[in-house]
Protein backbone atom coordinates (compact mmCIF):
# COMPACT_ATOMS: atom_id res chain seq x y z
CA UNK A 1 0.00 0.00 0.00
CA UNK A 2 1.24 3.40 -0.65
CA UNK A 3 1.88 6.09 2.45
CA UNK A 4 -0.39 8.36 0.18
CA UNK A 5 -3.09 5.79 0.65
CA UNK A 6 -2.80 5.69 4.00
CA UNK A 7 -2.59 9.33 4.85
CA UNK A 8 -5.95 9.95 2.91
CA UNK A 9 -7.48 7.73 5.90
CA UNK A 10 -6.21 9.28 8.76
CA UNK A 11 -5.32 12.15 10.39
CA UNK A 12 -2.47 14.10 10.66
CA UNK A 13 -0.34 17.35 11.64
CA UNK A 14 1.92 17.24 8.67
CA UNK A 15 4.38 15.84 6.37
CA UNK A 16 7.97 15.71 6.03
CA UNK A 17 10.53 14.54 3.05
CA UNK A 18 7.64 12.85 1.50
CA UNK A 19 7.80 10.58 -0.79
CA UNK A 20 5.66 8.32 -1.52
CA UNK A 21 6.96 5.16 -0.39
CA UNK A 22 5.48 1.55 -0.61
CA UNK A 23 3.99 0.92 3.36
CA UNK A 24 4.33 -3.20 3.25
CA UNK A 25 3.43 -3.03 7.23
CA UNK A 26 2.64 -1.17 10.69
CA UNK A 27 5.09 -1.43 13.81
CA UNK A 28 5.50 -0.23 16.82
CA UNK A 29 8.78 -2.41 17.74
CA UNK A 30 12.32 -1.13 16.43
CA UNK A 31 12.91 -5.39 17.31
CA UNK A 32 10.25 -6.43 14.88
CA UNK A 33 10.35 -4.09 12.27
CA UNK A 34 10.40 -5.99 8.54
CA UNK A 35 11.65 -4.47 4.99
CA UNK A 36 8.67 -1.66 4.31
CA UNK A 37 7.34 -1.34 7.34
CA UNK A 38 6.13 1.84 8.40
CA UNK A 39 7.26 2.88 12.28
CA UNK A 40 5.30 4.73 15.02
CA UNK A 41 7.09 6.34 17.82
CA UNK A 42 5.50 7.20 20.90
CA UNK A 43 6.76 7.86 24.27
CA UNK A 44 5.45 4.38 26.22
CA UNK A 45 5.82 3.33 30.43
CA UNK A 46 9.78 2.97 30.19
CA UNK A 47 11.02 4.04 26.55
CA UNK A 48 10.54 6.63 23.89
CA UNK A 49 9.75 5.17 20.67
CA UNK A 50 11.44 8.40 18.73
CA UNK A 51 14.74 7.29 20.47
CA UNK A 52 14.37 3.72 18.40
CA UNK A 53 13.77 5.50 14.39
CA UNK A 54 17.31 5.17 13.38
CA UNK A 55 17.12 1.53 14.27
CA UNK A 56 13.81 0.77 12.71
CA UNK A 57 15.41 2.54 9.66
CA UNK A 58 18.26 0.28 9.32
CA UNK A 59 15.95 -2.80 9.95
CA UNK A 60 14.15 -1.40 6.74
CA UNK A 61 11.30 0.90 7.87
CA UNK A 62 10.30 2.74 5.10
CA UNK A 63 8.90 5.90 6.54
CA UNK A 64 7.65 7.22 10.22
CA UNK A 65 4.98 8.39 12.22
CA UNK A 66 5.60 10.49 14.95
CA UNK A 67 5.42 13.22 17.15
CA UNK A 68 7.67 15.29 16.42
CA UNK A 69 10.01 15.95 13.46
CA UNK A 70 13.17 13.66 13.66
CA UNK A 71 16.75 13.98 12.14
CA UNK A 72 16.44 11.93 9.33
CA UNK A 73 15.80 12.57 5.01
CA UNK A 74 12.52 9.86 4.98
CA UNK A 75 9.31 10.49 4.65
CA UNK A 76 7.59 11.63 8.13
CA UNK A 77 3.96 12.25 8.84
CA UNK A 78 3.94 14.52 11.85
CA UNK A 79 0.94 13.42 14.59
CA UNK A 80 -0.38 14.91 17.99
CA UNK A 81 -0.89 11.46 19.15
CA UNK A 82 1.50 8.16 17.57
CA UNK A 83 0.06 5.98 20.23
CA UNK A 84 -3.73 6.56 18.57
CA UNK A 85 -2.18 7.03 15.45
CA UNK A 86 -0.79 3.59 15.94
CA UNK A 87 -4.15 2.42 16.26
CA UNK A 88 -5.85 4.27 13.04
CA UNK A 89 -2.65 3.48 10.56
CA UNK A 90 -2.99 -0.41 11.61
CA UNK A 91 -6.65 -0.20 11.11
CA UNK A 92 -6.41 1.41 7.47
CA UNK A 93 -3.46 -1.13 6.33
CA UNK A 94 -5.27 -3.69 7.19
CA UNK A 95 -8.51 -2.87 5.58
CA UNK A 96 -10.65 -1.45 8.36
CA UNK A 97 -11.16 -5.76 9.37
CA UNK A 98 -12.66 -4.21 12.49
CA UNK A 99 -15.40 -3.46 10.61
CA UNK A 100 -16.31 -6.86 9.08
CA UNK A 101 -16.21 -8.50 12.27
CA UNK A 102 -18.42 -8.30 15.02
CA UNK A 103 -16.58 -7.47 17.98
CA UNK A 104 -17.38 -8.12 21.89
CA UNK A 105 -15.25 -6.96 24.48
CA UNK A 106 -15.19 -8.28 28.19
CA UNK A 107 -13.52 -6.28 30.87
CA UNK A 108 -13.19 -6.76 34.17
CA UNK A 109 -10.62 -7.38 37.08
CA UNK A 110 -12.10 -11.21 37.19
CA UNK A 111 -13.46 -13.46 35.23
CA UNK A 112 -12.38 -12.27 31.55
CA UNK A 113 -10.81 -15.14 30.44
CA UNK A 114 -13.47 -17.55 31.68
CA UNK A 115 -16.44 -15.45 30.15
CA UNK A 116 -14.52 -14.74 26.75
CA UNK A 117 -14.58 -18.88 26.49
CA UNK A 118 -17.68 -19.83 27.49
CA UNK A 119 -19.24 -17.12 25.10
CA UNK A 120 -17.42 -18.77 22.02
CA UNK A 121 -18.16 -21.95 23.34
CA UNK A 122 -22.04 -20.52 22.81
CA UNK A 123 -21.13 -18.99 19.28
CA UNK A 124 -19.84 -22.85 18.22
CA UNK A 125 -22.88 -24.36 19.24
CA UNK A 126 -25.12 -21.76 17.50
CA UNK A 127 -22.99 -22.81 14.31
CA UNK A 128 -21.28 -19.45 14.25
CA UNK A 129 -17.62 -19.34 13.52
CA UNK A 130 -15.66 -17.29 16.59
CA UNK A 131 -12.22 -16.04 17.49
CA UNK A 132 -11.10 -15.59 20.79
CA UNK A 133 -8.33 -13.04 21.69
CA UNK A 134 -7.15 -13.02 25.78
CA UNK A 135 -4.55 -14.12 28.18
CA UNK A 136 -4.90 -17.82 27.07
CA UNK A 137 -3.34 -16.88 23.36
CA UNK A 138 -5.59 -16.31 20.39
CA UNK A 139 -7.34 -19.00 18.55
CA UNK A 140 -9.74 -19.20 15.36
CA UNK A 141 -10.12 -20.87 12.56
CA UNK A 142 -7.62 -23.74 13.81
CA UNK A 143 -4.96 -21.20 14.51
CA UNK A 144 -3.37 -21.02 18.18
CA UNK A 145 -1.10 -17.72 18.62
CA UNK A 146 0.53 -17.89 21.96
CA UNK A 147 -0.32 -15.37 24.89
CA UNK A 148 1.92 -12.26 25.24
CA UNK A 149 -0.77 -9.33 26.90
CA UNK A 150 -4.46 -10.06 27.67
CA UNK A 151 -4.81 -7.10 24.62
CA UNK A 152 -2.74 -6.60 21.67
CA UNK A 153 -0.75 -4.19 20.81
CA UNK A 154 -3.17 -2.66 17.55
CA UNK A 155 -0.52 -3.36 14.94
CA UNK A 156 -1.16 -6.70 16.04
CA UNK A 157 -4.67 -7.01 16.87
CA UNK A 158 -5.76 -5.69 13.67
CA UNK A 159 -3.51 -7.95 11.30
CA UNK A 160 -5.19 -10.91 13.68
CA UNK A 161 -8.61 -9.28 12.77
CA UNK A 162 -7.71 -9.15 9.25
CA UNK A 163 -6.94 -12.62 9.27
CA UNK A 164 -9.87 -13.60 10.97
CA UNK A 165 -11.31 -12.01 8.32
CA UNK A 166 -9.97 -13.91 5.94
CA UNK A 167 -10.50 -17.27 7.83
CA UNK A 168 -14.56 -16.44 7.52
CA UNK A 169 -14.86 -15.48 11.22
CA UNK A 170 -17.77 -13.50 12.12
CA UNK A 171 -17.54 -13.34 15.67
CA UNK A 172 -14.28 -12.15 17.97
CA UNK A 173 -14.21 -12.33 21.17
CA UNK A 174 -11.49 -10.62 23.11
CA UNK A 175 -10.50 -9.28 26.63
CA UNK A 176 -9.74 -5.74 27.54
CA UNK A 177 -7.81 -5.21 30.10
CA UNK A 178 -7.67 -1.40 31.73
CA UNK A 179 -4.16 -1.10 30.12
CA UNK A 180 -5.93 -1.23 26.99
CA UNK A 181 -8.49 0.97 27.57
CA UNK A 182 -5.68 3.48 29.39
CA UNK A 183 -4.06 3.50 26.45
CA UNK A 184 -6.37 3.63 23.54
CA UNK A 185 -5.70 0.08 22.37
CA UNK A 186 -9.28 -0.19 21.40
CA UNK A 187 -9.89 2.62 19.97
CA UNK A 188 -11.82 3.16 16.80
CA UNK A 189 -13.32 -0.66 17.56
CA UNK A 190 -17.01 -0.85 16.80
CA UNK A 191 -17.99 -2.99 19.65
CA UNK A 192 -20.77 -5.19 19.20
CA UNK A 193 -21.68 -5.69 23.20
CA UNK A 194 -19.32 -5.05 25.93
CA UNK A 195 -19.39 -7.55 28.68
CA UNK A 196 -17.89 -5.74 32.80
CA UNK A 197 -17.52 -8.35 35.00
CA UNK A 198 -16.53 -6.72 38.72
CA UNK A 199 -14.09 -4.64 39.89
CA UNK A 200 -12.06 -5.25 42.79
CA UNK A 201 -8.52 -4.18 43.73
CA UNK A 202 -5.67 -4.64 41.32
CA UNK A 203 -3.29 -2.74 39.39
CA UNK A 204 -3.32 0.07 41.72
CA UNK A 205 0.61 0.35 40.93
CA UNK A 206 -0.57 1.63 37.60
CA UNK A 207 -3.78 3.61 38.34
CA UNK A 208 -2.92 4.69 41.47
CA UNK A 209 -6.57 4.51 43.07
CA UNK A 210 -9.20 2.79 42.52
CA UNK A 211 -11.08 5.76 40.63
CA UNK A 212 -8.61 5.84 37.96
CA UNK A 213 -9.05 1.96 37.98
CA UNK A 214 -12.85 2.34 37.35
CA UNK A 215 -12.43 5.19 34.92
CA UNK A 216 -10.46 3.07 33.10
CA UNK A 217 -12.73 0.08 32.34
CA UNK A 218 -15.52 2.81 32.03
CA UNK A 219 -14.18 3.76 28.53
CA UNK A 220 -15.29 0.60 27.17
CA UNK A 221 -19.00 1.97 27.94
CA UNK A 222 -18.65 5.47 27.02
CA UNK A 223 -21.39 6.37 24.49
CA UNK A 224 -20.99 4.82 20.88
CA UNK A 225 -18.48 2.37 21.97
CA UNK A 226 -20.82 -0.40 22.36
CA UNK A 227 -24.09 -1.66 21.00
CA UNK A 228 -25.15 -3.51 23.90
CA UNK A 229 -23.78 -3.05 27.44
CA UNK A 230 -23.92 -5.99 29.52
CA UNK A 231 -23.12 -5.66 33.02
CA UNK A 232 -23.18 -7.32 36.69
CA UNK A 233 -25.81 -5.32 38.57
CA UNK A 234 -24.20 -6.93 41.51
CA UNK A 235 -20.86 -4.92 41.43
CA UNK A 236 -21.37 -1.39 42.39
CA UNK A 237 -19.32 -0.44 39.48
CA UNK A 238 -21.65 -2.17 36.90
CA UNK A 239 -25.04 -0.26 38.97
CA UNK A 240 -22.91 2.34 38.19
CA UNK A 241 -22.47 2.33 34.43
CA UNK A 242 -25.96 1.02 34.06
CA UNK A 243 -27.09 4.38 35.49
CA UNK A 244 -25.05 6.02 32.53
CA UNK A 245 -25.99 3.90 29.89
CA UNK A 246 -29.21 3.56 27.59
CA UNK A 247 -28.57 0.51 26.22
CA UNK A 248 -27.53 -1.28 29.40
CA UNK A 249 -28.73 -4.90 30.07
CA UNK A 250 -28.01 -6.73 33.42
CA UNK A 251 -26.88 -9.97 35.41
CA UNK A 252 -26.91 -10.54 39.17
CA UNK A 253 -28.04 -12.95 41.98
CA UNK A 254 -28.48 -10.73 44.48
CA UNK A 255 -30.16 -7.55 42.94
CA UNK A 256 -33.19 -7.27 40.46
CA UNK A 257 -32.09 -7.98 36.95
CA UNK A 258 -32.51 -9.16 33.26
CA UNK A 259 -30.99 -12.34 34.10
CA UNK A 260 -30.87 -14.56 36.69
CA UNK A 261 -30.53 -17.63 38.48
CA UNK A 262 -32.69 -20.10 40.78
CA UNK A 263 -31.87 -23.49 42.04
CA UNK A 264 -28.09 -23.33 42.08
CA UNK A 265 -26.80 -26.81 43.16
CA UNK A 266 -22.77 -26.38 43.25
CA UNK A 267 -20.47 -29.45 43.09
CA UNK A 268 -16.93 -30.39 42.22
CA UNK A 269 -17.06 -31.94 39.14
CA UNK A 270 -19.46 -28.00 38.12
CA UNK A 271 -22.57 -26.76 38.82
CA UNK A 272 -26.36 -26.82 37.53
CA UNK A 273 -28.87 -23.91 37.69
CA UNK A 274 -32.02 -22.16 36.44
CA UNK A 275 -31.61 -19.23 34.32
CA UNK A 276 -33.77 -16.77 33.96
CA UNK A 277 -32.46 -15.07 30.53
CA UNK A 278 -34.84 -11.95 29.52
CA UNK A 279 -37.99 -13.93 31.04
CA UNK A 280 -37.52 -17.45 29.07
CA UNK A 281 -36.18 -20.03 31.71
CA UNK A 282 -33.82 -22.85 30.92
CA UNK A 283 -31.75 -25.27 32.90
CA UNK A 284 -28.21 -24.65 32.35
CA UNK A 285 -25.17 -27.19 33.07
CA UNK A 286 -21.70 -26.24 33.53
CA UNK A 287 -18.22 -28.41 34.25
CA UNK A 288 -16.84 -25.25 36.19
CA UNK A 289 -17.37 -24.99 40.12
CA UNK A 290 -18.04 -22.13 42.00
CA UNK A 291 -20.47 -19.56 42.29
CA UNK A 292 -18.10 -16.90 40.71
CA UNK A 293 -18.51 -18.85 37.17
CA UNK A 294 -22.40 -18.82 37.41
CA UNK A 295 -22.00 -15.06 37.09
CA UNK A 296 -19.65 -15.88 34.11
CA UNK A 297 -22.14 -17.82 32.70
CA UNK A 298 -24.65 -15.38 32.89
CA UNK A 299 -23.17 -12.81 31.47
CA UNK A 300 -22.32 -14.79 28.63
CA UNK A 301 -25.69 -16.36 28.08
CA UNK A 302 -26.75 -12.17 28.39
CA UNK A 303 -24.97 -11.42 25.80
CA UNK A 304 -24.69 -14.25 23.14
CA UNK A 305 -29.09 -13.99 24.07
CA UNK A 306 -28.71 -10.46 22.59
CA UNK A 307 -27.14 -11.13 20.17
CA UNK A 308 -29.64 -13.31 18.54
CA UNK A 309 -28.48 -17.01 19.75
CA UNK A 310 -30.87 -18.84 20.67
CA UNK A 311 -31.28 -20.05 24.45
CA UNK A 312 -30.96 -23.94 23.53
CA UNK A 313 -27.93 -23.20 21.87
CA UNK A 314 -26.79 -20.87 25.00
CA UNK A 315 -27.29 -23.69 27.27
CA UNK A 316 -25.46 -26.31 24.81
CA UNK A 317 -22.64 -23.66 24.88
CA UNK A 318 -22.36 -23.43 28.20
CA UNK A 319 -22.68 -27.28 28.40
CA UNK A 320 -20.17 -28.36 25.78
CA UNK A 321 -17.09 -25.69 27.38
CA UNK A 322 -14.33 -27.92 29.22
CA UNK A 323 -12.72 -26.58 32.41
CA UNK A 324 -11.09 -23.45 31.24
CA UNK A 325 -7.08 -24.07 31.38
CA UNK A 326 -5.75 -22.45 34.70
CA UNK A 327 -9.25 -21.48 35.64
CA UNK A 328 -9.94 -23.21 39.11
CA UNK A 329 -8.64 -26.26 36.76
CA UNK A 330 -8.59 -29.67 38.59
CA UNK A 331 -4.94 -31.03 38.04
CA UNK A 332 -4.84 -34.34 39.76
CA UNK A 333 -6.61 -36.46 42.50
CA UNK A 334 -3.57 -37.88 45.16
CA UNK A 335 -5.51 -40.34 47.63
CA UNK A 336 -8.26 -38.76 48.41
CA UNK A 337 -7.15 -35.36 48.33
CA UNK A 338 -8.05 -33.11 45.11
CA UNK A 339 -5.30 -30.56 44.00
CA UNK A 340 -6.60 -27.33 41.67
CA UNK A 341 -4.63 -24.46 39.96
CA UNK A 342 -6.11 -21.16 39.58
CA UNK A 343 -4.99 -18.08 38.14
CA UNK A 344 -6.46 -16.12 40.94
CA UNK A 345 -4.10 -13.46 41.45
CA UNK A 346 -6.00 -10.33 43.64
CA UNK A 347 -7.78 -10.44 46.66
CA UNK A 348 -11.26 -11.39 45.61
CA UNK A 349 -10.32 -13.46 43.23
CA UNK A 350 -8.27 -15.65 45.71
CA UNK A 351 -11.13 -15.28 47.81
CA UNK A 352 -13.93 -16.48 45.21
CA UNK A 353 -11.85 -19.77 44.69
CA UNK A 354 -11.60 -20.61 48.42
CA UNK A 355 -14.64 -19.96 48.93
CA UNK A 356 -15.90 -22.69 45.75
CA UNK A 357 -13.86 -24.88 47.36
CA UNK A 358 -14.01 -24.56 50.56
CA UNK A 359 -17.87 -26.27 50.16
CA UNK A 360 -16.42 -29.75 48.74
CA UNK A 361 -13.25 -29.65 51.15
CA UNK A 362 -14.59 -32.76 53.37
CA UNK A 363 -10.88 -32.70 55.13
CA UNK A 364 -8.54 -29.71 55.05
CA UNK A 365 -8.03 -26.64 52.48
CA UNK A 366 -4.45 -25.95 51.71
CA UNK A 367 -3.29 -22.82 49.17
CA UNK A 368 -0.03 -22.38 47.94
CA UNK A 369 0.49 -19.07 46.70
CA UNK A 370 2.54 -16.13 46.16
CA UNK A 371 2.49 -12.39 44.16
CA UNK A 372 4.28 -10.67 41.50
CA UNK A 373 6.87 -8.54 41.84
CA UNK A 374 7.18 -4.59 40.18
CA UNK A 375 3.58 -4.43 40.80
CA UNK A 376 0.60 -3.76 42.69
CA UNK A 377 2.48 -4.32 46.36
CA UNK A 378 -1.16 -2.99 48.16
CA UNK A 379 -2.55 -6.30 47.41
CA UNK A 380 -0.05 -8.93 49.01
CA UNK A 381 -0.60 -8.31 52.84
CA UNK A 382 -4.77 -8.11 51.87
CA UNK A 383 -4.48 -11.81 49.83
CA UNK A 384 -2.41 -13.01 52.69
CA UNK A 385 -5.21 -12.10 55.06
CA UNK A 386 -7.67 -13.84 52.77
CA UNK A 387 -5.71 -16.82 52.35
CA UNK A 388 -5.20 -17.43 56.29
CA UNK A 389 -9.04 -16.52 56.51
CA UNK A 390 -10.48 -18.84 54.00
CA UNK A 391 -7.25 -21.71 54.37
CA UNK A 392 -6.55 -24.13 57.24
CA UNK A 393 -2.98 -23.91 55.97
CA UNK A 394 -1.10 -22.14 53.56
CA UNK A 395 2.29 -22.19 51.92
CA UNK A 396 3.58 -18.37 50.80
CA UNK A 397 5.60 -18.71 48.00
CA UNK A 398 7.03 -17.25 44.83
CA UNK A 399 5.40 -15.94 41.89
CA UNK A 400 6.51 -14.36 39.46
CA UNK A 401 9.28 -11.91 41.38
CA UNK A 402 10.33 -10.11 38.11
CA UNK A 403 12.91 -7.42 39.32
CA UNK A 404 11.98 -8.14 43.02
CA UNK A 405 13.57 -10.23 45.87
CA UNK A 406 10.74 -13.05 45.98
CA UNK A 407 11.51 -13.14 50.18
CA UNK A 408 10.65 -9.29 50.28
CA UNK A 409 7.58 -10.49 48.50
CA UNK A 410 6.87 -13.41 51.03
CA UNK A 411 7.62 -11.05 53.70
CA UNK A 412 4.94 -8.46 52.70
CA UNK A 413 2.43 -10.88 52.33
CA UNK A 414 3.18 -12.41 55.48
CA UNK A 415 2.12 -8.98 57.01
CA UNK A 416 -1.62 -9.61 56.80
CA UNK A 417 -1.04 -13.60 57.19
CA UNK A 418 0.37 -13.18 60.95
CA UNK A 419 -2.29 -11.24 62.86
CA UNK A 420 -4.92 -14.19 61.55
CA UNK A 421 -2.89 -17.51 61.93
CA UNK A 422 -0.21 -19.47 62.65
CA UNK A 423 -1.00 -22.08 59.93
CA UNK A 424 1.61 -21.41 57.79
CA UNK A 425 5.15 -21.73 56.17
CA UNK A 426 7.04 -20.07 53.58
CA UNK A 427 8.67 -21.75 50.37
CA UNK A 428 10.38 -19.67 48.50
CA UNK A 429 11.16 -21.85 45.97
CA UNK A 430 7.49 -22.99 44.05
CA UNK A 431 8.01 -26.00 42.85
CA UNK A 432 9.20 -26.88 46.15
CA UNK A 433 6.31 -25.26 47.90
CA UNK A 434 4.14 -27.36 45.87
CA UNK A 435 5.76 -30.59 47.10
CA UNK A 436 5.56 -29.33 50.52
CA UNK A 437 1.77 -28.89 50.03
CA UNK A 438 1.42 -32.51 48.36
CA UNK A 439 3.21 -33.96 50.94
CA UNK A 440 0.60 -32.70 53.74
CA UNK A 441 -2.72 -34.33 51.55
CA UNK A 442 -5.22 -36.78 53.42
CA UNK A 443 -7.93 -38.00 52.06
CA UNK A 444 -10.46 -35.07 51.97
CA UNK A 445 -8.36 -32.27 52.02
CA UNK A 446 -8.46 -29.92 48.70
CA UNK A 447 -4.81 -27.79 47.47
CA UNK A 448 -5.41 -24.75 45.70
CA UNK A 449 -2.06 -23.81 43.91
CA UNK A 450 -3.01 -20.31 43.31
CA UNK A 451 -1.33 -17.00 41.18
CA UNK A 452 -0.49 -18.35 37.86
CA UNK A 453 -2.79 -20.63 36.34
CA UNK A 454 -2.59 -21.81 32.89
CA UNK A 455 1.18 -19.40 32.42
CA UNK A 456 3.90 -21.22 31.51
CA UNK A 457 6.88 -19.26 32.74
CA UNK A 458 8.04 -17.53 35.91
CA UNK A 459 9.75 -14.23 35.25
CA UNK A 460 13.17 -13.95 37.30
CA UNK A 461 14.94 -11.28 36.61
CA UNK A 462 13.78 -10.15 33.27
CA UNK A 463 13.63 -13.81 31.53
CA UNK A 464 11.04 -15.72 31.62
CA UNK A 465 11.85 -19.63 32.56
CA UNK A 466 9.84 -22.52 31.65
CA UNK A 467 7.32 -23.68 34.36
CA UNK A 468 3.96 -25.11 34.54
CA UNK A 469 2.44 -25.32 38.03
CA UNK A 470 0.03 -28.11 36.56
CA UNK A 471 3.15 -29.69 34.60
CA UNK A 472 4.93 -29.14 38.57
CA UNK A 473 2.08 -30.91 40.62
CA UNK A 474 1.98 -34.07 37.45
CA UNK A 475 5.81 -34.29 37.94
CA UNK A 476 5.66 -34.45 41.70
CA UNK A 477 3.02 -36.94 41.57
CA UNK A 478 5.06 -39.07 39.28
CA UNK A 479 7.58 -39.21 41.34
CA UNK A 480 5.40 -40.30 43.96
CA UNK A 481 4.04 -42.74 42.32
CA UNK A 482 7.31 -43.94 41.22
CA UNK A 483 8.29 -44.29 44.66
CA UNK A 484 5.09 -45.24 46.67
CA UNK A 485 2.82 -47.04 44.21
CA UNK A 486 0.32 -44.95 45.07
CA UNK A 487 -2.47 -43.88 43.13
CA UNK A 488 -1.91 -40.72 41.40
CA UNK A 489 -4.19 -39.03 38.46
CA UNK A 490 -4.89 -36.29 36.28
Amino acid sequence: MLLSSLLRETAHLKTVHFKDVEVTGVSIDSKHVLQGDLFVCFAGGEHDGHEFAGEALAAGASALVAERELPFPVPQVIVEDGRAASAAFSAAFYGHPEKRLKIIGVTGTNGKTTTAHMLASIFAAAGKICGNIGTLGIRYANREVAPELTTPDPCFLYKIFADMVACGVEYAVMEVSAHALHFGKVDGIPFEAGIFTNLTEDHLDFFGTMENYAAAKEKLFAPGRCRFAVLNYDDEEGRKLGRAADNAFSYALENPADVFAVDICDELDGCSYVINLFDELYDIRLRLTGLHNVYNSMAAAACAKLLGVSTPAVAAGLRALPRVRGRLEHVARCGGADIFVDFAHTPDGLEKSLTALRRHCTGRLICVFGCGGNRDALKRPIMGEVAARRADFTVLTSDNPRYEDPFDIILEIEKGVRPVSDNYVIVVDRESAIEYAVDMLREGDVLLVAGKGGENYQEIMGVKHIYSDVAAIRGILEGLAAGTGGEHGG
